[in-house]
């Protein structure tokens, strides 16, 4: 009797639980509105739903050691490395955590002439951190900081299976096999450079200025990355590693740039996810929340503020490494999630993408980069410098030969060019929707 009685307050405190939920959603999709921007439109949810993304969320929101309430809204959870996400992948059951790679890349040495450039801009060009330390609060030794997800943040999105992944790129028959893969039917256009596709490249690294363009819609994005590939992308085995930073309303209920990771090793179809959304990405890191906003970002005519990424391949136990500023180790992607990459990337791309949805029959306005085009030059639009590649003996050296791509140049465009204080470099972007960009 004591049991059945326990058993139905238990109940009776998860429907309740479930009622507060769909009433709290309730309430923020008829106030959630930022920036212009409705991020949580109004709709009916059922019970059976809210109880599905619930568990799902006690699935991804580990167990915090301590909990940091962030200036932008955010909720970090210090959780202990051997808890996060990543170890729930069934090919990672018995993963022992690598806490630094064997082998950071060599540098080869800089000329002087090249060495005394590469100091004369620094006045100008500083380097980003993260919004979530201005409290002073860090995560303790031995755990990790994640970013909460919450109830709105799953409501958002199209389905659970679509949070937090990228929709699948649709390849038109027209693309040529050595284009990478960037023509697709589903609105996401891009300004961007690649390598050529018969290398082997274990690794890549650039320095991407930091900048909040406008989102016109939702369910859009802007974005600029490296993108790390190898498989075939017309295929269904297109393995992909990428991050950088982007604008992303749907996925994080904000227009504030946000440093985020990504991986697939079926060409987007069921594997990988963004940031630490899915079992995969092990982080190491106690002081970079994958995710968290990106403080302080570069002003048109202004300071330039920028971030340096660097991702490569270790050279001994074959796991892909990524570095964020001055050598600073985020985590890294396990070889066991692929199949390509589990050898070597074949392309690497760095650049802009966005989504254009064409929501009124015209172009988005949503910008790519600043929003200006490249030909503003320094202070006014976005920049990739110091594209280098890592080779098989580990060797970073910088990009001589590279193309550049853009569907629609009167939209988004890209022009590179070489320097000494910033080796192979590139200006892209643009504002989207204009006259001529209908």
């Amino acid at each position: 009797m004591a049991c059945n009685v326990a058993v139905n307050k238990r109940r009776v405190l998860s429907h309740l639980h479930l009622l507060l939920l769909l009433s709290s959603f309730l309430l923020v999709a008829k106030f959630g509105v930022v920036s212009g921007l409705n991020y949580t439109k109004h709709k009916q949810v059922s019970s059976l739903r809210l109880e599905r993304i619930q568990k799902h969320l006690q699935k991804i929101n580990k167990p915090a050691v301590i909990t940091i309430e962030t200036p932008d809204g955010d909720i970090i959870d210090c959780v202990h490395k051997r808890k996060q996400p990543a170890l729930d992948h069934p090919l990672l059951k018995n993963h022992k955590i690598q806490r630094v790679p064997s082998e950071m890349p060599k540098v080869k040495r800089l000329k002087q002439d090249e060495a005394r450039a590469s100091r004369s801009n620094e006045a100008v060009v500083e380097g980003a951190w993260q919004m979530w330390h201005r409290n002073g609060t860090l995560c303790p030794k031995g755990t990790v900081p994640i970013r909460r997800s919450s109830m709105n943040d799953v409501l958002r999105a199209k389905s659970l299976f679509h949070f937090g992944k990228k929709q699948r790129r649709i390849i038109g028959p027209d693309r040529r096999a050595d284009v990478p893969d960037v023509v697709s039917g589903n609105g996401h256009e891009h300004a961007i450079a690649y390598t050529g596709t018969s290398q082997e490249v274990y690794g890549a690294k650039a320095t991407i200025n930091v900048w909040d363009p406008s989102i016109q819609e939702v369910n859009e994005f802007s974005l600029s990355q490296i993108w790390i590939l190898s498989g075939s992308f017309d295929g269904p085995d297109l393995n992909s590693i990428e991050t950088g930073w982007q604008v992303s309303p749907e996925l994080y209920g904000d227009s504030r740039p946000r440093l985020f990771t990504y991986w697939t090793a079926d060409s987007y179809q069921a594997t990988g996810c963004y940031n630490l959304l899915c079992a995969g990405f092990v982080q190491t890191n106690s002081r970079i929340a994958i995710g968290a906003a990106i403080s302080p970002i570069s002003q048109y005519a202004g300071n330039q503020f920028d971030i340096t990424i660097l991702i490569w391949k270790d050279p001994k136990l074959g796991n892909w490494w990524m570095g964020f500023g001055d050598n600073t180790l985020v985590g890294y992607w396990p070889a066991e999630l692929f199949t390509h990459l589990a050898d070597h990337a074949t392309m690497v791309e760095w650049g802009g993408e966005v989504v254009n949805s064409r929501a009124n029959g015209h172009h988005t306005s949503t910008q790519m980069g600043s929003g200006h085009f490249a030909e503003d030059g320094f202070g006014k639009s976005s920049y990739f410098r110091n594209l280098e590649l890592v080779d098989a003996d580990n060797t970073l050296s910088s990009v001589h030969d590279i193309s550049t791509l853009a569907e629609n140049t009167n939209c988004y465009n890209i022009e590179s060019s070489y320097s000494n204080e910033w080796g192979t470099y590139f200006y892209y972007g643009g504002p989207g929707n204009n006259p001529r960009c209908p």
